[in-house]
């Protein structure tokens, strides 16, 4: 048989050749493992229970309307018409199965191969990955020290190809909250042009603001130009049901679900049943959740403000921090190797979400509790 050159000339995913290391660990000191942003803390007992109950239902197996459970789209489009201050209707949201599937199919709806859509570096790995698979090209944006996407930048770099412009906020790698003048800017900016403008909002609930994301949902015709992506994974503790959701224009929706129904029928069932019982009845236990982050971001900042082994923090939030390190003479994938196999640090490098080796180093603190980060600094203070 052939295989194809899309995904051939693609690397593997990051977080698989990072974890690849482990098998070489000879150490006997505990791993901490800041590469990945999934939770490692249980999910809220309300949830587990309706899991439980769904997993013994008769009908528990069966396939989910390929629109969604009703009841998950009341409750999401409700949550979020109080969260941004606009009226949301369910027929705009489409759950999927999680926010990766939401991104790969929104931008399949939204290119051919050929086109190119504009994304701010650092950019999250596997949306580049699926652009170039799907024969898109990125076009990207730098951010400078700032990390924030500048809309004049960004129209420099607009050609008859550009289909989209993607932001993630906040950002995964940087954790940095894109702010809403800055997102209206972007906006105005895909209006003039034509283009879509897809907002990646998997962290919005761990921005630690409590004034709404942006102000486009109250917009007339905001549903020309806005695709809203979201992720329940992170904020219901839920990665492994896979369940996110895309906001946007009904006709929008009724072309993504033509690829929904293709790679998956429809979302989970049994992750939908866990996303309604977490916005129903589990509020309480997320804003705990978001506000323990917030505490260990804190520290992690705290923790950095020390520089430790030459570390240095450029920015942090949501879950990660976007760290540079003070190898000008190593390469970043050999760092990564020596954190893991002589530190017993796992992350993930910078080369993963930029398109050059500019010695970043990204690191998720979101599972690490104070004693951890008292550790974590001693140890790259090893490599000093």
């Amino acid at each position: 048989m052939r295989l194809t050159d899309r995904t051939l000339l693609l690397t593997s995913s990051p977080i698989a050749e990072a974890h690849a290391w482990l098998a070489k660990r000879t150490s006997d000191r505990r791993l901490l493992d800041m590469s990945q942003a999934a939770p490692s803390y249980p999910t809220a007992p309300e949830i587990a229970d309706r899991i439980s109950e769904i997993a013994h239902a008769a009908d528990g197996g069966r396939y989910a309307p390929p629109p969604g459970i009703p009841e998950l789209n009341d409750a999401f489009a409700a949550e979020l018409s109080v969260d941004y201050g606009a009226s949301l209707t369910p027929s705009r949201v489409l759950p999927t199965g999680g926010c990766n599937q939401a991104f790969c199919v929104v931008t399949s709806t939204l290119t051919r191969p050929g086109d190119e859509v504009i994304m701010p570096v650092p950019y999250y790995f596997n949306h580049d990955m699926w652009l170039k698979l799907d024969g898109v090209t990125p076009v990207y944006l730098d951010t400078g020290s700032s990390l924030v996407p500048d809309p004049a930048e960004a129209a420099s770099l607009i050609t008859p190809r550009t289909a989209a412009i993607v932001l993630v906020t906040p950002g995964n790698p940087t954790g940095v909250t894109i702010g809403p003048d800055v997102i209206s800017e972007f906006y105005e900016l895909a209006v003039e042009h034509d283009l879509a403008l897809v907002l990646d909002e998997t962290y919005r609930n761990f921005r630690g603001l409590d004034e709404p994301p942006h102000d486009l949902f109250g917009r007339p015709g905001w549903a020309d130009t806005v695709i809203s992506l979201h992720s329940f994974s992170k904020d219901l503790a839920i990665p492994g049901y896979r369940v996110g959701a895309v906001v946007a224009g009904e006709d929008v929706l009724y072309e993504v679900l033509k690829l929904v129904d293709c790679v998956q029928i429809s979302a989970p069932r049994i992750g939908q049943e866990a996303v309604i019982a977490g916005l129903r009845h589990a509020s309480a236990w997320r804003r705990e959740q978001a506000a323990r982050i917030g505490r260990t971001q804190a520290a992690f900042e705290a923790v950095m403000s020390r520089r430790p082994g030459g570390f240095e923090l450029a920015s942090a939030g949501a879950f990660f921090g976007w760290v540079r390190h003070p190898f000008a003479d190593l390469d970043t994938g050999e760092v990564i190797k020596r954190l893991v196999l002589d530190h017993d640090v796992l992350a993930i490098p910078g080369t993963a979400f930029t398109p050059t080796d500019d010695r970043w180093v990204r690191f998720s603190f979101a599972n690490l509790d104070i004693v951890d980060l008292e550790e974590f600094e001693a140890r790259l203070g090893e490599m000093g």
